[in-house]
């Protein structure tokens, strides 16, 4: 099975303009690009998780929706950078259409988007880790047994605020997106030389 790094879309990999209606419409931040680049080499999967209500507001279309993650996709890969998967919940439970008016279980904090992830790319999410912006992105990770990572971006700082008051903690808190993939590569690099070094003594 795999490791993964779920994560937050916006606020996270782009700026949160609310509910873009086209590719146009956000904004990348540039170290988003090293930051999955480094995920990918690193051999650890790239999966999108993003809560996306304005379809069921009415706000976007979902084939628009769409079109912009396959645009995301093609800017990723012109930079060297791999998107394994993108999964999105377009449900509001006061929606005027049917199809999308549904108390779900696919709207993070719940579990359902990584639980087809894992069953669609093989992940093992024990050994996974979710970074966002929101209190709900880390209650999302705790629920999938992954290590939440929290980023000062977007709402970050304002989650950060709310954290003190409650009992939900992350387990470690980044500046952004790029900060946050560094810190994961150093305890996976920590954890791949302790399993060498015991290796190595059994092989004296």
């Amino acid at each position: 099975m795999k490791k993964a790094v779920f994560l937050d879309r916006d606020g996270n990999i782009n700026r949160d303009v609310g509910y873009p209606a086209s590719f146009e419409s956000i904004h990348i931040y540039p170290y988003s690009f090293e930051a999955l680049n480094k995920l990918n080499s690193a051999g650890l999967l790239a999966v999108i998780i993003t809560n996306q209500s304005g379809i069921g507001r009415g706000l976007i279309k979902e084939q628009n929706l769409q079109k912009i993650h396959k645009q995301m996709i093609q800017a990723f890969s012109a930079q060297n950078a791999r998107i394994d998967g993108i999964y999105y919940c377009p449900h509001y439970t006061h929606s005027l259409d049917p199809k999308y008016k549904k108390d779900c279980s696919c709207r993070k904090p719940n579990p359902e988007m990584a639980l087809k992830a894992a069953k669609d790319l093989n992940i093992d999410l024990s050994g996974s880790y979710m970074i966002g912006d929101k209190v709900d992105d880390l209650l999302f990770g705790l629920n999938i047994g992954a290590k939440p990572v929290l980023v000062l971006t977007g709402y970050g700082k304002d989650s950060l605020l709310r954290l003190k008051k409650g009992t939900v903690r992350p387990v470690y808190i980044a500046k952004n997106l790029l900060h946050a993939v560094d810190w994961i590569l150093s305890q996976e690099n920590y954890k791949d030389k302790v399993r060498f070094s015991r290796k190595g003594r059994q092989r004296q």
